[in-house]
């Protein structure tokens, strides 16, 4: 097949050649998805195997990508975001690449979907999603693909959430792999990548200074950990709201103020939602915000900040700034939004740091593996990472880092698994 009959719907194939330079330069901080995707050329684990994977377009996925085409496996990759998709990188993985992609930056919701659904026409054996909409798709509107479905991995919190709750109510027709939950990914992209990322994405937006704010982070999650770390670290004054009695605690415990977000409303310059859930920021905490607010959001999905009710109360509306947009309210009171509220760190940044997601793709790409040797194995649930492959992936980052850590010796081995010794 040659790139002018890969099936696609891109922005501009004159953005592929900027595009590459970014999946090379990328590459660079990748050692450990290199690695596999050089032994994945030689054993080709995947050969033949259809995957439709709806992912952040990005050239940390990219990547990805050529890991899993390096493989043997046929690929259709759409966005998993309207917002994260790099135009060069989609560009690139076409004409360059020879990768089936569908992804636009700025699609609306009916575009959006067209691509899911021209990814799921490519008949997957395997899917590979970041939020679940390509599953929910399956499962709601394309269930006579199902019969074809040998697996999938799932790549957030917000996903596995979702996949949970399918599972739960018996209707999950496939095993799915929850690499989230993998400690190389969500210890590290979830903390690290989101912490730092969320940040740049504010920072590029507003251009505010973080020193001498108020900054209010609902949800003290793993991502949340990281956005609270690095907002303190800018030197912004940090308060966590949460509804988990042990994760405000440990808020408490690590140094910041716990308090209601009715309370943190009346104090915060800027509000950062990471929960995974529905209206965290409401009609009643916007009410209660000072004039020059700043909203954004790290989580998957737009629905933490209650765009509704904001767009209600406003008298007027207008953009300001590039993915800022300015709402004002009937006492003249003004409140920022950033990118939609959707993902502040891809809308208005370039996602992640290459070198963190190399662990979640690396992660990715072992399990899809896992999943085509272990097909006749796993049944229709949701099923954590084996600790081999996050164990690997960890051996592997060190490595590549050119770290060297003890091995415990005979006798520390057989201390651990007895009982008789003691005080």
């Amino acid at each position: 097949m040659t790139t002018e009959t890969v099936p696609n719907d891109i922005r501009d194939a004159r953005l592929a050649g900027e595009g590459v330079l970014r999946i090379e330069w990328a590459a660079r901080e990748m050692p450990v998805l290199a690695l596999i995707r050089e032994r994945f050329a030689k054993e080709r684990p995947l050969n033949g195997v259809r995957i439709a994977a709806c992912l952040h377009v990005t050239t940390e996925t990219a990547n990805l990508m050529l890991t899993l085409r390096d493989g043997g496996a046929r690929i259709a990759l759409c966005a998993s975001n309207p917002l994260s998709t790099q135009d060069d990188v989609a560009a690139a993985l076409v004409h360059e690449y020879g990768i089936a992609t569908f992804a636009i930056k700025g699609e609306d919701n009916d575009t959006y979907y067209k691509h899911i659904d021209a990814v799921l026409d490519q008949k997957p054996q395997m899917t590979m999603d970041d939020g679940a909409d390509l599953v929910a798709r399956l499962h709601k509107d394309r269930t006579d693909l199902l019969e074809h479905v040998i697996g999938g991995t799932e790549e957030t919190t917000t996903g596995v959430i979702r996949l949970r709750a399918l599972a739960g109510d018996g209707r999950l027709r496939y095993p799915i792999v929850a690499v989230n939950e993998a400690n190389t990914k969500h210890m590290f992209d979830n903390r690290y990548g989101t912490g730092q990322s969320t940040l740049d994405g504010i920072t590029r937006a507003t251009n505010i200074l973080w020193a001498g704010k108020t900054a209010v982070i609902a949800g003290y999650g793993w991502c949340g950990r990281g956005v609270a770390s690095r907002a303190r670290g800018m030197g912004a004054q940090v308060i966590v709201t949460e509804v988990d009695p042990l994760k405000a605690l440990e808020a408490v415990m690590d140094g910041f103020r716990v308090m209601p977000m009715a309370e943190a409303a009346q104090i915060g310059d800027f509000f950062i939602t990471l929960t995974g859930d529905i209206n965290v920021i409401d009609r009643h905490h916007m009410q209660a915000m000072k004039d020059g607010a700043i909203v954004a959001n790290s989580g998957h999905f737009n629905d933490e900040i209650n765009l509704q009710a904001l767009a209600s109360m406003a008298e007027g509306r207008r953009e300001v700034r590039p993915f800022v947009e300015e709402f004002r309210l009937a006492d003249g009171r003004k409140i920022f939004v950033l990118g939609e509220g959707r993902l502040i760190n891809l809308a208005a940044a370039e996602g992640h740091p290459a070198s963190v997601m190399d662990m979640s793709f690396a992660n990715q790409a072992l399990c899809a593996e896992h999943v085509v040797l272990n097909e006749k194995k796993l049944q229709p649930e949701v099923y954590a990472v084996p600790h081999e492959i996050d164990a690997e992936v960890a051996r592997l980052k060190l490595a590549a880092m050119k770290i060297d850590i003890d091995t415990l010796t005979a006798e520390q081995e057989k201390y651990l698994t007895s009982w008789e010794s003691g005080t």
